[in-house]
């Protein structure tokens, strides 16, 4: 808590689900935390639930370097969480040219206006388990090269490298972040498979799943990575870890057909088979990630089992649906 007291952060993708339970931890922990806000977007969790409201945002784009180095500059700012990205594999496959924008001139902007920054003394850049590729061994180490083959990947492949030319030529304080596929509440992507499912199980519906089911990934908790997050930066005084990219997993893979199993045995709705399209393209067949580095480096594990963890998830929605029944019924009276 002393740690982040008055310590002043900056959130770029404050807006976004990471970014949204980020923004609130360091509030909590006395943080002053700016954001840098692209869209006002009313129904995500960062304005519904007023996190807007506890935060400095500034309206602007990380692709707009003067906003960067304005920023930095008149907020005194000493920590940077780069978290801002278009996030999605199916976007980025249709929109190739405004991902790449984003994830990858967005990613050197902000370095670049860190590196001029005199007061900025730690970054943290999210990259993604997706930035490896494909890989005939697995689970993915950080030794791994980067070879993403998709425009998400590649994005990701590409962002990842630039903050470790970064550091590797500039000394520029960064450390890289490479996290499985993150759920919980407040995820403003409801197409993906965690969100989707519990929302489809509410309405009483069949689940749907776009692939064929048999795509294995690394699916972690917000609040895990958000600690995960913290404690790295906290550790940052030690520069031995500048440079260095942490994976941030569970260590219990699963395909997306056993997911969606999962939530409806803990939603006892067994009886909804779930709808499976196979139409997905361009998807990698099997990803997760070892964490043996931030077990050793950060003394980080995961705090809940995926089953605690998606149950808590589920318990998240159904709440938020009362929440939304209530302010309904009082907005008609």
């Amino acid at each position: 808590m002393t740690f982040w007291s008055d310590r002043r952060v900056l959130v770029t993708g404050c807006t976004g689900f990471l970014g949204a339970w980020l923004s609130d931890a360091l509030v909590d922990r006395g943080a002053r935390v700016t954001g840098i806000v692209r869209d006002v977007t009313p129904r995500t969790m960062f304005f519904r639930h007023g996190i807007a409201d506890r935060i400095d945002t500034v309206q602007g784009s990380i692709e707009d370097y003067g906003v960067l180095e304005r920023v930095l500059g008149e907020y005194e700012i000493d920590t940077v969480f780069h978290l801002a990205a278009q996030a999605l594999v199916g976007v980025a496959n249709r929109n190739p040219l405004a991902t790449f924008e984003t994830n990858v001139k967005g990613t050197w902007n902000v370095l670049e206006a860190c590196r001029r920054a005199p007061l900025v003394s730690r970054i943290v850049l999210a990259s993604s388990d997706k930035a490896y590729g494909i890989h005939a061994e697995l689970p993915y180490t950080e030794e791994f090269p980067l070879q993403g083959s998709h425009p998400y990947d590649v994005s990701k492949s590409c962002a990842d490298l630039i903050g470790a030319t970064y550091h590797h030529t500039y000394r520029t304080p960064v450390c890289i972040t490479r996290c499985g596929n993150l759920f919980g509440g407040g995820d403003p992507n409801t197409s993906r498979i965690v969100p989707g499912t519990i929302l489809a199980v509410l309405d009483g519906k069949r689940p749907v799943i776009r692939s064929d089911g048999s795509p294995v990934r690394d699916y972690i908790h917000v609040q895990e990575v958000v600690d995960a997050y913290l404690r790295l930066a906290e550790r940052m005084d030690d520069a031995k870890l500048h440079g260095r990219a942490f994976n941030f997993g569970t260590g219990e893979p699963v395909s997306v057909l056993d997911l969606t199993r999962r939530i409806l045995r803990l939603m006892k709705r067994e009886d909804l088979e779930p709808e499976i399209l196979d139409e997905a393209r361009g998807e990698i067949p099997e990803q997760y990630l070892s964490s043996d580095l931030a077990r050793r480096l950060l003394d980080w594990r995961p705090g809940a089992s995926l089953d605690e963890r998606l149950a808590e998830t589920i318990e998240w929605y159904r709440a938020e649906r009362l929440r939304h029944a209530a302010r309904s019924a009082a907005v008609a009276d």
